[in-house]
């Protein structure tokens, strides 16, 4: 990270308190319930964060954290209980948070406290699968399988790899039955509101009005008009705005499966996106 890269994030939350100082007129925020959003990777979070980050603009929070927490670190680490709960500790009333979390029991005893407010996004197992190879390929050269995904003759046989994935020459890479065993218990948590990215997408008004209920089912009262309120969410989705966005499409899986896919799919996760609810049954 570049000198200046360090100085703006040092600066960044001071100069977003400012910003948040002059649109609410007010120096404390503490009245609004904590909130924080939460993802696997390549399921939506990016679209999640951007409307946290509209949040702000319709209740007093300072600013969204510019850093997720994540389980494992950038370099591979997987960090400790007791490192998670102190950053999850650490984030200040007022401030938003976010990540890429599992359902532990110390994580979900933090999150699902009383009078808070906790978003989970989840995907299309399918389009999260294609999502990831295209990242780790052709966005992201520091990816564990950047190299490895290269180093194969085409996208099909990189999508086989992702759906079963892989335990050799130093690679580790879970199924993609194994990635949303963490989904469900997500799902099954009590205090989580659990959202579709293809409900943000396609059924994007409801799903907001939802989210804004969630925050008043608090006691707090957003002092935003509600029909406002959506307006600026959807202002502050802006998917060509991310840095790892490249079609913000549902259902753009179908262009890449193939027989072969859907069979080994199948054979893998056996009907797990029926069990998602985003097939009737496994004949697709």
């Amino acid at each position: 990270m570049g000198i200046a890269q360090q100085l703006r994030r040092a600066l960044r939350p001071a100069g977003k308190t400012a910003q948040s100082i002059l649109r609410w007129k007010r120096f404390s925020f503490g009245d609004a319930p904590p909130v924080f959003g939460n993802s696997k990777p390549k399921s939506g979070s990016h679209l999640l964060l951007q409307i946290l980050n509209g949040f702000t603009q319709i209740m007093p929070y300072q600013y969204v954290e510019a850093e997720p927490i994540r389980t494992i670190t950038k370099e591979g680490r997987r960090k400790t209980k007791d490192e998670i709960l102190g950053e999850l500790e650490n984030l200040k009333r007022g401030v938003i948070g976010w990540g890429y979390l599992e359902a532990s029991r110390e994580n979900v005893e933090f999150l699902c406290q009383p009078k808070r407010v906790n978003y989970f996004i989840y995907r299309d197992p399918r389009d999260m699968l294609v999502s990831q190879v295209f990242f780790a390929t052709d966005m992201h050269e520091e990816h564990g399988m950047h190299d490895f995904y290269n180093s194969l003759p085409d996208f099909g046989e990189r999508l086989k790899v992702a759906i079963t994935g892989i335990d050799r020459d130093g690679l580790k890479m879970v199924s993609v039955k194994q990635r949303y065993e963490g989904v469900f218990e997500w799902l099954d948590t009590p205090g989580v509101m659990c959202l579709r990215f293809e409900d943000l997408i396609n059924h994007r008004d409801a799903t907001l009005a939802s989210m804004l209920d969630e925050v008043e089912k608090t006691g707090y009262e957003i002092p935003t008009p509600r029909d406002e309120a959506i307006s600026i969410l959807v202002e502050a989705i802006q998917p060509r705005k991310s840095h790892t966005f490249r079609s913000g499409k549902t259902g753009g899986w179908r262009e890449f499966f193939t027989a072969e896919h859907k069979s080994l799919f199948k054979d893998v996760a056996g009907d797990l996106v029926v069990k998602l609810g985003y097939e009737k049954t496994n004949d697709w």
